[in-house]
């Protein structure tokens, strides 16, 4: 007969109290510490009270162990609600609502600094944040065209896209956040992303026009 493999649900327990440990002890590193230079595997292992083998067994790299934080970090700091905003029937709305989404992450958690700083510090890491960062993009290149219809010229929409990408970024909410609270940088922010989208409608030019 095959052999067939069995986990214990103990052991399974015990392997995910262990893990969430590990990216526990990470996140609070990044915290404190304001250079991420100082992150290893084997200082969150400390950290964590356990071996450095333990940590690269559940995930294999200092790499795969930043992923893992920011994820867990992703997931507390609400990231996980722009699944629902695509579904909103109003998209102007939907477009308040990422940027929402995306202030509150920003400023939840402070290791969010360190994570940011891998992008020039730790290139293989950066690259990683990168691609989760292009989600944000992907998600505006499929949010704005709603509000606008097919008034706007293709380039011109792929502007503003990448326009509400950097504003929503979180270099713009860190250097926003520093005389204003968190509130105001979500306003000032959803004020902004909604004139560069009435930038590219017709009525709102002409109206702009009438004004003057």
């Amino acid at each position: 007969m095959p052999k067939r493999n069995y986990v214990s649900p103990a052991r399974a327990s015990a392997a995910a109290e262990t893990r969430g440990r590990i990216i526990a002890a990470g996140a609070k590193l990044l915290r404190k510490d304001a250079s991420i230079a100082n992150f290893s595997l084997d200082v969150v292992a400390k950290a964590a009270g356990v071996t450095r083998l333990t940590v690269y067994n559940q995930f294999g790299s200092r790499r795969g162990l930043l992923e893992a934080v920011f994820d867990d970090i992703a997931h507390q700091g609400g990231l996980f609600e722009l699944a629902e905003v695509m579904a909103m029937a109003d998209p102007r709305a939907a477009l308040d609502r990422v940027v929402t989404i995306f202030c509150t992450f920003w400023g939840h958690d402070p290791a969010i600094r360190g994570l940011n700083q891998a992008i020039a510090t730790d290139p293989e890491f950066g690259e990683a944040l990168l691609k989760r960062n292009e989600r944000r993009r992907e998600l505006l290149t499929g949010l704005v065209p709603r509000i606008v219809g097919k008034h706007a010229a293709k380039r011109a929409l792929q502007d503003t896209v990448d326009l509400i990408f950097v504003l929503t970024s979180y270099p713009t909410f860190a250097a926003l956040s520093g005389q204003r609270s968190a509130d105001d940088v979500c306003r000032l922010l959803q004020a902004t992303c909604r004139a560069a989208v009435d930038g590219l409608m017709p009525d709102a030019r002409g109206s702009a026009e009438r004004k003057k």
